[in-house]
Formats: structure tokens, C-alpha cells, sequence
């Protein structure tokens, strides 16, 4: 294939390892640095040594070797079933879109923390992220043999449209073993190649990242393109819609060469496989370079950019925008790499606020890159996945911390005003604040003036709409007079825009009198409750006819009613108000809840076990089926209802000792309960399954299916 490769081989052997010394040298140092913030791990954090067979507190974890990958054995796991994603990606299935595009890398230091906790874990300052808008593409990533994404990453970049890739990594010693094994034969390459594939079409994500950060031998080239060939087609076969994408590493002569640019040695991998992620350290014009070479797959085309700042073009870090605007003006893709500096240096004032500022001059540099709601029904509580509590139609069920970013609904498309900003409403997404649903909501606070109103961005949508109305429902608790309404922008094929307001409750004319001149059309709720239960939240239902519109865009619009205002002037009146949901249907009523009766419930794999203070213990594993087949996606809500014995003067008499327990959510049908206390006066347990569906409508408790439990 290329005849002048020997002379080439000699050339640039000495400078190659010059090179490979000094850049060791450097990234041993970094590397040093980076693995001194993840040490030491907590006996917790630390799943090993376990036996994956043995049921067990369900986690995601790695293969580290080629004789697991081969063997299978990860489906023989007891912690298979619980890491299959169960969302399936929010977009249309085929090519990826005809522009420059965003991968980020996660790289949290090293993978596996948190987030491994397939059920959730406890700690609500958790790293997550929640602006897939500004992406296509994300990789987890960790320095395993073959990592394999926990599924709350898969479920929440589905839900937003972005495609998630596992990651096939060999280096150091270990690697080049694993390389000669791998690359023996073409058939090994090709099983290999078929393990992983049916890896991630079992486990639900969408391709690989292969980064073969080691020197290969000349002769096992020709068997390495087979390898990214037949993993390619296999994945394209069993996974529409899926990506292979090679990393900048091994040369096309063997060596462990990284060319920062697409050229003619790393091109034949290229041409091979969906892309590539060009190493990071890029000059100002190989963006430009490696367009050129990729020619009509400029878009294929990623070139790195590390956030941490080693060697990067522009210097990563808060400077990450440097590298981008040259990937926008050069049109090719970006890949962002650990994205999770934000975290891992602590960076002020706090997590959040830097997340959003960092993320912010993505934004600014390349604009949004997904858009939703694209489909109905859509729902959004507003959770990140994390919080201090948690609550189920604006009833808060447990007040302890977790985390688990499988529960993290669309995100709103805040923007970041930074400090000192002269917006008089601070609009941010509130873990702290009671919640309607979820651990999350938007709070709007500060001041207004007179009958001056506030619009804030929630989502940026691109829904074509029919004949048929849509009804609206969203939950708004707030203090004084103060209210929210909803701001919906449409286009019409024609590009007319009509800007609609979906008002908050109050006196319809006076309303009218304050917002006709200012909208298209102002909607009065159809319907206003409060809750018997929280009558602090106001749930407002509206519905609306676009017939030839397409929605183009959701804002909050905060003001306070026209009575109120007069005779106040200039003066500024404090505001404060939260949004705990939106949802938003083609049909009035709730999607179809099936009965109780409509489930098989059972118990597996029970364990009872004593304690040293006189309890007992119990282990086990609930599973629960649909009689009538699969099931429509179902996300679940598990708790526990104690019954006692209570001694009577006839007979004896069972009763519910104190309030259902919320134990944790599930997105598969199976629930593991570890060691969970029971007390002697205890006779039964009752688990309860509460079912949720996509439109955010969960089944009553004394409605759900249960499985009952003796002591």
C-alpha cells in the first residue's frame, strides 16, 4: 500500500522516539497529577475484588480482559440486567447532521465513580452534566480494556438526542499483549470485533471509541483495518444510527505517532470507520489541513481539545473557545475532552454556576446544536439527577441525597448571564427548593417594576404541529403576586411568527389589558388546581391549535398582575417564583397506566440475614413483567410498607407501621433491595411499584403492583 514505508520506517525512527520521549515525559507528569486528585478511593468507590455472578448492590463496571471480552461472561453477570439503557435515542436514526459537531470525552477521573451505582448513590454534589444541547456525540471514557458507559449516561444523552460511544483503549505493556493477541489472526480481530458490537447493542449505546495508544508491528496493520472495518459493519449492521470513530495514535507503518491533523498516515483508518478524534495538540492551521484531506467527510473530522489545558491549542481551560472558533471558521468537527475540569479543580464560585459558565462560551462560540421538544409527548421536571430530596406530583417522598442521572429529564436552556448582570430576575435550576416532582425546579427571584415583565429561555424546540391541539400543564408555587406564564414562539412554513402567551391564573381581562398588544394571542388557563396535598403548587392547564406551525420556542415570562402594579411607578416590587414541571400532549388525559392486576411481581435471590442490635436483615431481587407482553417505557418509583402485629383483645390485628419508604427509581423491570432493615415487630413487607410514564404522570400507591414478603 504505501512502498516508500521502509525508507519512511528509518527516517523517523529516531525522531519518533525524540519524540515520543518528550511527550511521555510530560503526559507521565500530567498524568501523575490528574491520578493524584482520584486517589485514594473509598472502600465504597472501590468495587473490587466481587464476584459479578453473586447478586449484589448493582454497579457498571469495565472488562479489563481480552479473555472476558471473548468469553461472555459480562452477560452471565447478575449486574447485566440493570445496565442496559432503556432510552432509546431522541432522534432520527441514520446520519448524523450535515455540520460541524460537538463529541465531548468525559474522562472523570478515571471513570466509575458515582455514577456507577446502577440504582443511584447518595452523594447530590455528584458530577453530571446537563447541557446536551450543545453536543452530538459523547464518550465515556476510562483507561480499562473496554469501557462500557453506565446506562444513567446512555438514558439521559438519549433523552436529549445525543449519541453515546464505550471506549476500546490498549496501552502500556498491557496493551501491546492485548494488540498481539487481538491482531493474531483476521478471524480473531473480526470475533473481537463481533464481541464488541453485541456489547453495545445489548447494553443499549450507540459505537466505540478505539484508541490504540501503543507501537504496533508492520505485519498486524493489515489485520488492525480489518478490525475497524468489521467492527464498523458490524455495529452499522446491529445498531442503526451508530458510530466508530478511531483516535489519533498508531500511524499506518505501526507507530505510536500522534499526527495532531488527518494526513496519509492515520487517513486509512479514517476511511474505514464513521471518524476520527485528533489528538489535542493541533496547530492553528491543521484544521484546515485535515479538511482537505477528509474532503467531503470534513464533518468526520474531530479535532481535540483539552479542557485541562495540556498542550492544547489555545490553552483549554476557561480558554477552551480559543480552539473552537478555529474549528467553526474551518469548518470540522471538535471533540472536547474532559469537559469535567470544571469539577475535578473545584473551579468558583461553586459547581454549578462555573458548569454553566464554561459551557456558556461553548455556546457562544458554536450556538445550540440540539433542539427540543422535537416530539410529543415531552416532559420536563427540570431534574439534573441529583438533589436533596425528592418528590412525586408535589409531594416530597424522602429527604435524603442521591443521585442518578438516569432520572435527569430534558434540560432547560438557561442562560448565563455571569455576575453582575443587569437582568432584574436571577433565573437558575434549584436542587434546594421543594421540588413538584423530581429534585429539581427553576426558580425566578429578584424584582420587577411597575408592570414591567421578565422573559427567560426554557427550551429552543423544533415540534411541526398538526390539526389536533396541544394541551399544556405546568406547576408553579410562588410568593406575593407574583407569576408565570408561558411565552411560545411559532413559525409558520411561510416564516411568519406569532409569539403566544400561555397566561398564569388571575382575572382574564385584566390580563388581556396587560399583554394584547405584546402577543400574537393570549391563552387564559382552561383549567387551575391546587393540590389537597401541597396547596402551595398551582397546577395551570392550557390548550392550544398551531394548524401549520412549527414551535419553535419555550420561554418563562415572569410578571405580576396589572391590578397589582398601579400606583407603584418605578418602584421595584420583590419577585420570587418557582416552576416544578411542564408537559405538554396531543390528548387531554393521562397516557394509559396499566392496573395492578396487569403485572407479575416476584421475589428473587432472598437473603435474610441478623444483625448485632437484633434485627434482621433481607437482600433480594423484585422483578416485575407486563401479562400482556413488553411494555411501553416504563421508568418506576420502588418503596417499602412495613406491616406490624399488634396484639388485640380478641385476635390479633396487622396495620401499616408508619409511611411507605421511597427506596430508589428503577429504568429496567428488576429492583435490587441490599440489606435492608427490618425491625422484629415486623411480620411482612410490601414492595410497591409505582409506574410512571413518559408524559410524567405516575400511578397512586394503593394502585400499583406489590410483592409481599414475609419475615
Amino acid at each position: 500500500m504505501f512502498p516508500l514505508h521502509l525508507l519512511l520506517n528509518f527516517l523517523s525512527t529516531i525522531v519518533q522516539r525524540i519524540k515520543i520521549f518528550a511527550f511521555s515525559l510530560i503526559m507521565s507528569e500530567n498524568l501523575k497529577n490528574h491520578e493524584e486528585q482520584e486517589e485514594p478511593l473509598s472502600p465504597r468507590q472501590d468495587p473490587d475484588p466481587f464476584n459479578p455472578v453473586s447478586p449484589s448492590t448493582p454497579i457498571s463496571y469495565p472488562i479489563k480482559t481480552l479473555e472476558e471480552l471473548e468469553s461472555r461472561s459480562y452477560f452471565e453477570s447478575f449486574h447485566y440486567l440493570y445496565n442496559r439503557a432503556t432510552v432509546s435515542l431522541q432522534t432520527k436514526q441514520g446520519d448524523l447532521p450535515n455540520r460541524p459537531r460537538i463529541l465531548v470525552c468525559h474522562d472523570m477521573q478515571g471513570g466509575y465513580l458515582d455514577d456507577k451505582w446502577v440504582q443511584g448513590g447518595d452523594n447530590a454534589e455528584a458530577y453530571a452534566i446537563w447541557h446536551w444541547y450543545l453536543m452530538d456525540v459523547f464518550v465515556y471514557f476510562s483507561h480499562n480494556l473496554v469501557t462500557l458507559p453506565p446506562p444513567c449516561w446512555t438514558n439521559a444523552a438519549h433523552r436529549h438526542g445525543v449519541r453515546v460511544l464505550g471506549t476500546f483503549i490498549a496501552e502500556w505493556e498491557e496493551g501491546r499483549l492485548a494488540c498481539n493477541k487481538l491482531l493474531s489472526t483476521k478471524d480473531s480481530a473480526r470475533m473481537y470485533a463481533e464481541r464488541l458490537a453485541q456489547l453495545a447493542a445489548a447494553l443499549g449505546f450507540d459505537g466505540w471509541l478505539i484508541n490504540m495508544e501503543v507501537d504496533l508491528k508492520l505485519e498486524q496493520i493489515p489485520i488492525m483495518l480489518e478490525f475497524v472495518s468489521h467492527l464498523t459493519q458490524t455495529m452499522h449492521s446491529s445498531v442503526p444510527g451508530s458510530l466508530v470513530i478511531w483516535y489519533d495514535s498508531v500511524t499506518i507503518h505501526g507507530h505510536l505517532k500522534w499526527q495532531d491533523q488527518l494526513n496519509n498516515y492515520n487517513k486509512p483508518f479514517f476511511d474505514l470507520c464513521d471518524g476520527i478524534f485528533v489528538n489535542y495538540t493541533w496547530r492553528e492551521n491543521y484544521p484546515r489541513l485535515s479538511a482537505a484531506v477528509a474532503g467531503d467527510r470534513k464533518y468526520d473530522v474531530y479535532m481535540g481539545i483539552d479542557v485541562f489545558g495540556r498542550n492544547t491549542y489555545g490553552g483549554g481551560q476557561w480558554k477552551a473557545s480559543v480552539a473552537l472558533d478555529v474549528l467553526k471558521k474551518d469548518e470540522v468537527s471538535a471533540a472536547i475532552f474532559a469537559p469535567g475540569w470544571v469539577y475535578e479543580t473545584k473551579q468558583p464560585p461553586n459547581f454549578e454556576t462555573a458548569q454553566n459558565h464554561w459551557w456558556s462560551l461553548v455556546e457562544n462560540s458554536w450556538g445550540v446544536l440540539q433542539r427540543y421538544p422535537k416530539s410529543l409527548p415531552f416532559h420536563s421536571n427540570f431534574d439534573q439527577g441529583r438533589g436533596y430530596h425528592y418528590s412525586v406530583d408535589g409531594n416530597q417522598i424522602s429527604e435524603a441525597s442521591w443521585c442518578n442521572i438516569s432520572c435527569q429529564s430534558f434540560q432547560p436552556f438557561l442562560e448565563f448571564h455571569g455576575d453582575g448582570t443587569d437582568n432584574p430576575i436571577v433565573v437558575s435550576v434549584n436542587l434546594k427548593e421543594a421540588s413538584f416532582s423530581g429534585g429539581g425546579n427553576i426558580t425566578f427571584k429578584g424584582t420587577l417594576k411597575g408592570n414591567a415583565y421578565f422573559t427567560a429561555r426554557l427550551f429552543e424546540a423544533d415540534l411541526p404541529l398538526g390539526n389536533s391541539p396541544m394541551y399544556f400543564t405546568y406547576s408553579v408555587k410562588s410568593e406575593g403576586s407574583s407569576l408565570v406564564g408561558l411565552s411560545l414562539e411559532f413559525s409558520s412554513e411561510k416564516n411568519e411568527r406569532n409569539t403566544v402567551l400561555l397566561a398564569s391564573h388571575g382575572n382574564a381581562l385584566d390580563t388581556m389589558n396587560q399583554f394584547v398588544r405584546r402577543f400574537s394571542e393570549v391563552i387564559m388557563p382552561r383549567r387551575v388546581t391546587k393540590l389537597e396535598s401541597s396547596p402551595e403548587w398551582v397546577i395551570l392547564e392550557s390548550s392550544i391549535s398551531m394548524d401549520g406551525y412549527t414551535l419553535k420556542g419555550i420561554r418563562a415570562l415572569c410578571y405580576r398582575p396589572l391590578s397589582t402594579t398601579s400606583g407603584s411607578g418605578d418602584r421595584s416590587v420583590e419577585f420570587y417564583a418557582v416552576l416544578g414541571h411542564i408537559t405538554i400532549k396531543t390528548e387531554e388525559r393521562n397516557s394509559f397506566l396499566p392496573p395492578s392486576s396487569s403485572w407479575l411481581v416476584e421475589g428473587r435471590d432472598i437473603k435474610w440475614a441478623s444483625d448485632s442490635h437484633g434485627s434482621k436483615t433481607v437482600s433480594l431481587k423484585i422483578t416485575w413483567e407486563w401479562r400482556d407482553g413488553n411494555s411501553p417505557y416504563f421508568s418506576y418509583n420502588v418503596y417499602v410498607e412495613e406491616i406490624i402485629k399488634m396484639e388485640g383483645t380478641g385476635q390479633d390485628e396487622l396495620m401499616s407501621k408508619g409511611a411507605r419508604k421511597y427506596l430508589g427509581a428503577a429504568q429496567v423491570r428488576s429492583f435490587y433491595v441490599s440489606d435492608h432493615v427490618v425491625q422484629l415487630s415486623v411480620t411482612s413487607l410490601k414492595f410497591i411499584i409505582q409506574v410512571c410514564t413518559l408524559d410524567g404522570a405516575c400511578q397512586k400507591l394503593d394502585e400499583s403492583p406489590r410483592f409481599a414478603l414475609n419475615s
